[in-house]
């Protein structure tokens, strides 16, 4: 692992270093039904995420902007 694969980002770096433009609790939706990376329990009142994971989730994102949004499984 390289140092960019253990970078960790706040829900406040999650919107302005990666533009990830969801609240808190829709990450949360997310990332109970397995469609964002996990967080990282850094404490009892503080977490974190992997920014290369968030990074490769930005990119399949991209990857799928052509894909239909009606086909549940493009996502």
């Amino acid at each position: 692992m390289t140092q960019y694969d253990k970078r960790l980002v706040s829900k406040k770096e999650l919107k302005t270093l990666c533009g990830i433009p969801y609240t808190p609790q829709h990450i949360g939706r997310l990332e109970a039904a397995g469609k964002f990376p996990k967080r990282v329990q850094l404490g009892p009142n503080r977490v974190a995420w992997l920014l290369s994971e968030v990074d490769a989730w930005v990119g399949e994102r991209i990857a799928f902007r052509g894909a239909s949004v009606d086909d549940p499984a493009s996502f």
